[in-house]
């Protein structure tokens, strides 16, 4: 289970000086991952939806507007994921009707709704078997930082909001490895929302010449919301920011219950939530993939997927004309 990132990686202190050297040795490990030469290719063209830190970046829904901006260009995409969380290795196509969290991870579930999916931990292994099942294109959800297949095209997703954080490498802070070589090996910066700390890093990118795409998360058009009180309970990196969607949605967020990303939720979780939704009143609201990990399971856990209402987001970009131009670009040269 991934644990919740700890508050220095955002806010600064100590801690991260002391992790430091820590961090140091993760990040000269990652930096030779980064500089390998891919493993393999494939014939088709792979589009790589990464991030630069660890969790919480609307990396996802950002895979999920980029698949659909490809099928509306008439390609057939795939989503190829390592299926954190999961317990098969891979490579298998996701079946909804059969597969569960436990087997493939809560964010292919989430993918297979849109596209279909593939978990493999052997990212050219699962490359390959979507290329097999009709893919002509692949969407990398993470991967990276990841050397085994070689992307046509990578972008690196940062929420706006936290930006980098402290800006030193894991466990000192939220990098996966030094941020000067990961934006050199990217081919665009997608910013999501708006805020101080992720403007910082559009200079960085200038000065190498990296584009920047700007996006924004918003509630999708088909919920309502407005003036719903809700407990709110998510296992996401960052919960904080689908309280702030449920309110511009009209929603009042009277309670929210924040657990680890991941969060493999338990029969008590799930009694103390239904018990204190019906103690205050409030409608229970989670994130999508909070549903996936809920889906199939019985008990007060069964009884949580049925009686929680999910928030969907969609990701939508500022220029979409431009992004839908560049994914083009990266095909017609693949």
């Amino acid at each position: 289970m991934r644990r919740s990132a700890p508050r220095f990686w955002w806010e600064g202190g100590p801690a991260g000086v002391v992790l430091a050297p820590f961090g140091a040795l993760v990040g000269f490990v990652a930096g030779r991952r980064l500089r390998q030469p891919p493993a393999g290719r494939l014939s088709i063209p792979v589009v790589c939806i990464g991030n630069p830190t660890v969790g919480g970046s609307g990396k996802t829904p950002t895979a999920i507007a980029v698949a659909g901006m490809l099928r509306d260009a008439g390609r057939r995409p795939a989503f190829l994921l390592r299926g954190y969380g999961g317990r098969m290795a891979g490579p298998v196509v996701v079946d909804p009707a059969t597969h569960t969290a436990v087997d493939v991870g809560d964010e292919a579930l989430l993918l297979a709704r849109h596209a279909p999916t593939v978990v493999s931990r052997d990212r050219l292994a699962g490359g390959q078997l979507a290329e097999r099942s009709g893919a002509d294109v692949i969407v990398m959800d993470d991967g990276f930082q990841n050397p085994s297949l070689h992307k046509d095209f990578s972008a690196l997703v940062v929420d706006a909001g936290v930006g980098v954080g402290n800006g030193r490498i894991t466990p000192a802070g939220p990098l996966r490895a030094a941020l000067g070589p990961q934006l050199d090996r990217a081919d665009a910066l997608i910013l999501v929302g708006e805020g101080a700390r992720g403007e910082t890093l559009v200079d960085l990118a200038a000065a190498r010449g990296l584009p920047v795409v700007r996006a924004r998360l918003e509630p999708a058009a088909e919920q309502d919301f407005d003036g719903a009180r809700v407990h709110l309970f998510a296992g996401i990196g960052r919960p904080d920011k689908v309280a702030a969607t449920l309110r511009e949605a009209g929603a009042e967020v009277v309670r929210l219950t924040a657990f680890p990303d991941h969060h493999p939720y338990s029969e008590a979780d799930a009694e103390r939530l239904l018990s204190e939704a019906d103690r205050d009143g409030l409608d229970l609201v989670t994130t999508e993939k909070d549903c996936a990990r809920l889906a199939g399971l019985d008990g007060a856990r069964g009884r949580l997927a049925a009686r929680a209402r999910p928030i969907a987001v969609r990701l939508v970009f500022d220029d979409e004309t431009a992004m839908r131009a560049r994914l083009a670009r990266v095909c017609g040269a693949a």
